[in-house]
Formats: structure tokens, C-alpha cells, sequence
């Protein structure tokens, strides 16, 4: 197949689309194929998105995101059987970070459960992986008493971050914002549109999401916006999503996570309850690596220089290579380069570990995350 040929079968396959394409068009996003979505990746600029969540507020389409509703006497039973964390901690109107992993302790996916009453949740996966991960769930629920159904179509999915954010919603909800506590959730109306509104995000700033019916998207989106405008909240794409997670020191599926990445070396044995009551896929394995210890690390590091490590770059101590990159960006608020790298857990007692990006040697200065947030920069 040549060249052409290529460019041409990737332009007759159909991108997806969120309820929101034409708002974005009308507000001059840039588009991107994201996963096989027509998504914007920026509107006026990342930098200033950027900035503007941590100063103010940003607001993200993440309605490609895929959702799932698992439901019945024994849902929570399966739930405990498929994820690494302890859904039966989970009283109603909560959410709980969670992972999903194969037998031998990689990650299917990572994500959010929503409990929605005694035998109902709602799980929030990665876009990227809807497909898998639902096949996945089929395939183990078994003669667990419970329904599995994707019901991504049905739902827009709306993120408002930023320190401006409950003031930029207060006015549009019946709903006591202030009340809501971190991973809480409630049903309400938000600028006249029915949602279910969390206290979550993936940015590290105070912020919520919010699951409206596909019909109400762009009477929601447009509320929030007016309603933020005079408040300097400004629309948001994947370019800014991205290095705003990274700053953050949020993991990302592909590259802190994967089927070859454990919890356990993500950094993310919090959401790992290995003593709940229940056995679970990888238990054994995550059980192994914790007795024996990580063979590699995922850490977080800056540069002090604003030349961005990309994922893959070789990571060496001394000589020798000891660990790739997985994720590199500028940080916009500290205005030099950040980044992730899987490293051998030895390497980290050896001495100072520097990336080779093309024959130049960069120090690498390990951090414990998060880079910035803004109420970093209200105590400096």
C-alpha cells in the first residue's frame, strides 16, 4: 500500500463525534482525531487554556469518555471481582477511583466508579478503551446476578475546572456546591439541564464533572459558558488536557499505565486493596510484586531546561540505560520541561539519572507530584 493509499483509507474512516462538534466549531476549536473522535485540541492557544484553569476556569468536553451501568443484586460482588479497589466502602452518591487489571497485574484500564444506589453503578472508562474494557467485563461476569450495559451513547460528559469553578456554577443549581465533598456526587440541574454532577478531575485544581442526557450537551455547555465568561473561564481542548494532567502528576493510560505497567509501580497501591474481603483479577500477582517489590518505578521528574523529554526517550544511569519516558511536556506554569519515566527500582539508589535525547545529556530531578496547582501559588 503506498503512501497515498494510506492517507486516503485514513480519510474514508468516519471520525466520531461528541453532541458538542458544532459548539466547538462555532467557538474556532482546532480539530484533531483523537482514538477515532473529531475532538478540539485547542481554541485560542494551550498556553492560555492552560493558565486559565489554574487561574480561573476551563471547561472540557470529555463526552467521548465511555460509559458503562452495571446493575442488580450482585453487582457489587462482580464489581469487587473485576477491580482492584473496595466497592464495598462505597456508600451511595460517591465515586472511587479505580483499576482494572489482567491476571498478571497489568492494567485493562483505569477508572471511575459511580455508585448510584445499593445495586446500581456507573462506570467511567477511557475513551480509548470502551471497546476492551466492555469486553472485558463481559466476559467475567459469568453467573454474577447483575446486567452489563454500555450506555455511552446516552450520556454527555462536561468537566468545569479551576478555582473559579463553584462560583461559576452556584448561580446555574439548585444544588449546595460547598457541600459537595471531594469524589461526592448528586443528581440536580445545572442551567436547566438534568445531571449528574461529581466533585472529580483530572486536572489537580477544585473542579466537577458533570453526566447530562446527549440532548441537553449544548444547553449545558452554553449556560457555563455565559455564566463563567465574566469570571475568565475559557473553553478547553486535549493539548491543554493533557499537560494540565502531567503538572498535575495524573497517570494516563498508554503511558503510566498499561498492560505491562502495574498499580504497584504506577504508584498506585492506595486504590490496590489487597486485604478486602473478596478475591480479585491480579490479586495474586500485585500480592507477588509487594512481597518481592517493584521491579520498576514509575517517578516524575523536571529538567530545569525547557527541551521536552517525548515519550521513549532512554533514561541512563551513567552509561547504562536503565528506563524509557513515558510522558513529557513544558510545564506552562513552571516554564521548563516535566515529565514521567519507568526506571529500574536499582537505578534509584545508584546516583543521578539523566535522559539522552539524541547525544545530549539531560539531568533528571525527581519529584514527588504534584508539579504545581494554584493553591501552590496562592501560598508562595
Amino acid at each position: 500500500m503506498t503512501a497515498s493509499d494510506q492517507s486516503n483509507q485514513k480519510q474514508d474512516v468516519e471520525l466520531k463525534r461528541t453532541p458538542l462538534h458544532a459548539f466547538h466549531g462555532e467557538h474556532g476549536a482546532r480539530f484533531v482525531n483523537f482514538e477515532g473522535w473529531e475532538m478540539p485540541v485547542q481554541y485560542r492557544g494551550i498556553l492560555e487554556e492552560h493558565r486559565a484553569v489554574r487561574e480561573a476556569a476551563g471547561m472540557f468536553d470529555v463526552s467521548h469518555m465511555g460509559e458503562f451501568m452495571v446493575a442488580g443484586p450482585q453487582a457489587e460482588a462482580f464489581l469487587n471481582f473485576v477491580l482492584t479497589n473496595d466497592i464495598s466502602r462505597m456508600e451511595e452518591e460517591r465515586a472511587q477511583y479505580n483499576l482494572m487489571c489482567y491476571p498478571n497485574g497489568g492494567v485493562v484500564d483505569d477508572l471511575i466508579v459511580y455508585r448510584r444506589s445499593a445495586e446500581a453503578f456507573l462506570l467511567c472508562v477511557n475513551a480509548s478503551n470502551t471497546a476492551k474494557d466492555f469486553e472485558w467485563l463481559e466476559g467475567h461476569v459469568g453467573d454474577f446476578d447483575c446486567t452489563l450495559q454500555d450506555i455511552s451513547d446516552h450520556y454527555a460528559l462536561i468537566a468545569l475546572q479551576g478555582p473559579e469553578s463553584e462560583a461559576i456554577l452556584n448561580p446555574l443549581t439548585r444544588a449546595i456546591l460547598e457541600r459537595l465533598k471531594l469524589f461526592a456526587t448528586e443528581e440536580t440541574s445545572v442551567a436547566g439541564c438534568d445531571v449528574i454532577i461529581s466533585r472529580t478531575g483530572y486536572t489537580g485544581e477544585p473542579g466537577f464533572e458533570m453526566f447530562t442526557p446527549s440532548p441537553n450537551a449544548d444547553r449545558l455547555a452554553r449556560g457555563i459558558l455565559e455564566a463563567g465568561e465574566s469570571r475568565g473561564l475559557r473553553l478547553v481542548g486535549l493539548g491543554a488536557r493533557d499537560s494540565l494532567r502531567l503538572e498535575a502528576g495524573y497517570p494516563l493510560y498508554g503511558h503510566e499505565l498499561s498492560e505491562t505497567i502495574s498499580p504497584l509501580q504506577a504508584g498506585l497501591g492506595w486504590a490496590v486493596k489487597l486485604k478486602k474481603k473478596t478475591d480479585f483479577i491480579g490479586k495474586e500477582a500485585l500480592e507477588r510484586e509487594k512481597t518481592e517489590g517493584v521491579p520498576r518505578k514509575v517517578v516524575h521528574f523536571r529538567t530545569g531546561a525547557r527541551r521536552i523529554l517525548r515519550q521513549d526517550t532512554p533514561v541512563l544511569n551513567g552509561e547504562r540505560e536503565v528506563g524509557r519516558v513515558l510522558s513529557g511536556t513544558l510545564s506552562p506554569m513552571l516554564n521548563e520541561a516535566i515529565g514521567t519515566a519507568l526506571v529500574e527500582t536499582g537505578a534509584l539508589k545508584e546516583g543521578t539519572l539523566h535522559a539522552d535525547l539524541r547525544g545530549r545529556s539531560f539531568p533528571l530531578q525527581l519529584v514527588k507530584p504534584p508539579f504545581y496547582t494554584s493553591q501552590q501559588k496562592n501560598h508562595e
